[in-house]
């Protein structure tokens, strides 16, 4: 009994000592994993804490430029196309327009005021003062820079209906844009585009009057007249389908070199109507440049008169007339667009008795009017420049 007695406490002394171990060892490792797993956590708790929502991306700003320029007014009389002739018939007028081409060129736009319709000899050419002029001084003009055409002024309406038709098919023939005279009313309402360098330019033209000839009956389309309802309401949709709106405005008083209050006046209804630049025509001289300030705080550039660039007049100041340029800068962010005209600049130009155009810088026997002239245009705008 005694033996068995000794034999269960050996036993028990051995499970004891297997067991002792185990259950001290057990408790340990619950601790040791217990921290690993409270660490995980605070981890991620300190993870969700730190993270935070990404920032909404800023929409990058995006500058586009591009120049537009823009000439007076181009008035063909029978001694200039009479020097154009050719001995087979035709007309060549590129020669005269030589000197001041790589300046027609240079703008990404160059505007022209076609003052006299070309209807072509086969209505019969005729000079002042009512005016036909030969199909091919559309041609020069679109071989020499020029990339659109106004036509509404007060001689549109010199040769009629006819003369129109046959100068718009011309322009169409040649692929040269045109505005303020047109061959329907579905015509009319379509607004001129140009784009260059992503900016959308548009463009208008209107006159005060045609010499008194009355506009044909239920065909208004065939030129535009000043009529400020209908000009607004123009200048409002053109303001929708593009960045920068150009109005070509027929007006003011014939050699008069100061604008006057109604020129003025039209200029800032244009200006607050939606129009940026104003491009002037009619006096047959020059008239300053100036800076016009918008309602909405915006400002647009005018040049009151642009004065004769390519024409058979003589006289005071009728044979100088010039070429402005002005740069224009879209700014983007996102859908907002901001439109900024800036550097502004002017070119004179002297017509001599062979009916060449000349950059008057060059012209040594025009030095002291250059002068003058410059004087004269910069009176409004002191930083405008008189080279690009």
């Amino acid at each position: 009994m005694k033996k068995i007695t000794i034999i269960s406490s050996i036993c028990v002394v051995i499970l004891l000592l297997v067991l002792i171990p185990v259950l001290k060892n057990k408790p340990a490792q619950e601790r040791k994993t217990e921290p690993a797993s409270s660490e995980r956590q605070n981890k991620d708790n300190i993870k969700k804490t730190t993270d935070k929502p990404p920032k909404k991306k800023e929409p990058q700003e995006t500058v586009h430029t591009a120049t537009v320029g823009a000439v007076g007014d181009i008035l063909i009389h029978d001694r200039v196309y009479n020097k154009a002739k050719k001995r087979d018939g035709s007309y060549d007028f590129n020669p005269m327009l030589k000197e001041v081409k790589p300046y027609l060129e240079k703008p990404d736009i160059t505007v022209a005021n076609q003052e006299t319709m070309i209807g072509g000899e086969r209505i019969g050419l005729s000079s002042y003062p009512s005016f036909n002029s030969p199909q091919e001084v559309g041609d020069a003009l679109k071989k020499n820079g020029v990339d659109l055409v106004t036509i509404a002024n007060n001689h549109t309406l010199d040769r009629g209906e006819k003369a129109i038709l046959s100068a718009i098919n011309h322009w169409n023939e040649i692929g040269m844009p045109y505005t303020g005279a047109f061959q329907s009313s579905k015509d009319q309402r379509i607004i001129r585009i140009l784009k260059r360098n992503q900016i959308t330019f548009s463009f208008l033209s209107y006159t005060f009057g045609t010499n008194g000839i009355p506009v044909p009956k239920g065909k208004p389309y065939l030129v535009n007249l000043i009529d400020v309802k209908k000009m607004k309401a123009d200048l409002h949709q053109a303001e929708k389908i593009s960045d920068v709106v150009v109005i070509s405005l027929h007006f003011g008083n014939e050699y008069e070199r100061m604008p006057n209050e109604a020129q003025k006046e039209l200029v800032h209804m244009a200006a607050d109507s939606g129009a940026d630049i104003i491009i002037g025509h009619h006096p047959h001289v020059l008239q300053p440049v100036s800076w016009i300030k918008k309602k909405n705080g915006e400002r647009a550039f005018a040049a009151y008169s642009l004065g004769n660039f390519f024409s058979g007049q003589t006289g005071p100041y009728k044979n100088i007339g010039g070429m402005m340029d002005i740069k224009v800068k879209k700014i983007q962010r996102g859908n907002n667009v901001k439109i900024e005209l800036e550097n502004p600049a002017f070119l004179p130009t002297w017509v001599d008795r062979s009916w060449h155009v000349h950059p008057m810088q060059d012209v040594k026997t025009q030095k002291k009017q250059y002068r003058e002239i410059k004087k004269h245009m910069n009176q409004y705008v002191p930083e405008l420049q008189f080279s690009f």
